[in-house]
């Protein structure tokens, strides 16, 4: 199966393609930007146990798909994890006449530092329109596309859900 993961809240677009088959033996095969590697994966307790390349790697998520905190031997990261399915499942839904969801939603769950737009401010594509703090650290949110903001839906200070309304553009 093919996933495509992206590390940085502030850059979804920037994804990192993984392949996952799993090999007769149990262990699945990774393979990341062309490298292979052999994972055995088990379930303890609350966290997943992985060994690869013979090191061994404890695993705990937090959150619900597609955007997850990880947090893998103490280092803790955001990570969003999307199927082949998935995606397609999503291009089919924004490629209607409407052309998509303009509605910026929250990455993962986390507080509202600063706004840095307001409704009438016109925005280019990759430009940083909110910074949300989550798991200890500052994410931009960024405009995917070019567009004039039409409506700001949280306030500085507000602690928000993931998948949480932030900003539409027009």
């Amino acid at each position: 199966m093919r996933y495509f993961v992206s590390f940085d809240p502030a850059t979804p677009e920037a994804v990192t393609t993984v392949d996952i088959r799993e090999l007769p033996s149990g262990a699945l095969q990774v393979e990341i930007e062309g490298r292979r590697v052999e994972v055995d994966a088990e379930q303890v307790g609350p966290s997943l146990s992985i060994r690869v390349d013979g090191r061994v790697v404890d695993l705990t998520t937090e959150g619900a798909p597609p955007e997850l905190g990880a947090i893998a031997s103490g280092h803790r990261s955001y990570v969003r994890v999307e199927s082949e399915r998935q995606r397609a499942a999503a291009r089919t839904k924004t490629s209607g006449g409407g052309g998509g969801d303009k509605t910026l939603k929250a990455p993962m769950p986390g507080r509202v530092v600063r706004v840095l737009a307001k409704p009438g401010d016109a925005v280019i594509a990759g430009q940083p329109l909110l910074v949300l703090e989550a798991m200890k650290m500052e994410n931009e949110v960024k405009a995917r596309a070019d567009g004039t903001v039409l409506t700001v839906h949280v306030t500085e200070g507000a602690t928000v859900e993931s998948n949480a309304r932030l900003l539409t553009l027009a």
